[in-house]
């Protein structure tokens, strides 16, 4: 495949990949406690051009080196920027908003019946008809005793997690932290999964009631890369087309002669 063609496809393909994560943010923008992708860009590596079968260099023995040529650049990963969005005052007795660092741990309910252990920043909690405390998905929230089932009575929830009704003591949010976050994987429903290699360690931050984290997606930030990509592609796109008209000249005409 000629190299300059080859280069515009791969460029294409990269700002396509981009695309994908730019309106997948702007799509969460409203969800909360949603953390944004940004893509990791690497260069191809280069590679030494030469002259091949040069009339002028026979009878001379020369360097035929041109020098280096990049092929372009990929996307190596998809990375998840973890700051922390605003936080809003909204009221709820189970809206809960992690000040800081950590997640709230979630018993989610797999497709075949099974439950996982995951995370989520989303704190809009809301109570079954068995008054446990759920996500909006319908998964438990976990407290250091399992299932945290609500009394009836006046809730309060403590800067370090602890639930009361009407005073007493019902249970602790189970708050985890960890040290390479960026080895989570998202899952879904604004949860993500530990691998192997995801280290824990002690949860320091504080928990607010009656308030809910927002998204870290800017929309302007999101939009201005979603048209600079979107120039980036046409360029990628006019060149496969000029490439495209040279070959078929080449093809059709130069070949008739």
């Amino acid at each position: 495949m000629n190299r300059g063609l080859y280069t515009s496809a791969i460029g294409m393909i990269t700002q396509m990949n981009n695309m994908d994560v730019i309106t997948n943010n702007i799509a969460n923008v409203d969800n909360t406690g949603f953390k944004k992708d940004t893509t990791v860009v690497q260069s191809f590596s280069e590679e030494m051009m030469k002259i091949l079968d040069d009339p002028s260099k026979r009878l001379i023995k020369r360097d035929n080196n041109i020098g280096t040529v990049s092929l372009g650049n990929f996307i190596t990963e998809v990375s998840t920027d973890f700051t922390t969005g605003s936080i809003e005052q909204t009221g709820g007795t189970y809206d809960l908003a992690i000040e800081n660092d950590g997640f709230f741990a979630i018993e989610a309910i797999n497709k075949d019946g099974t439950t996982t252990e995951r995370y989520t920043r989303d704190g809009s909690f809301t109570v079954n008809a068995n008054k446990e405390l759920v996500t909006k998905e319908g998964n438990y929230v976990l407290g250091e005793n399992g299932r945290i089932v609500i009394p009836d009575g006046n809730i309060t929830i403590s800067e370090n997690g602890y639930i009361y009704s009407n005073g007493e003591f019902v249970d602790r949010l189970k708050l985890v932290d960890f040290e390479n976050k960026e080895s989570l994987r998202k899952y879904g429903d604004n949860l993500y999964d530990r691998i192997d290699e995801t280290i824990e360690k002690p949860f320091t931050s504080k928990v607010l009631q009656q308030s809910l984290e927002t998204s870290n997606v800017n929309v302007v930030d999101e939009m201005v890369r979603m048209i600079n990509v979107s120039r980036v592609y046409e360029l990628n796109q006019k060149m496969v087309q000029s490439h495209d008209t040279v070959l078929g000249k080449a093809v059709n005409d130069i070949a008739r002669k």
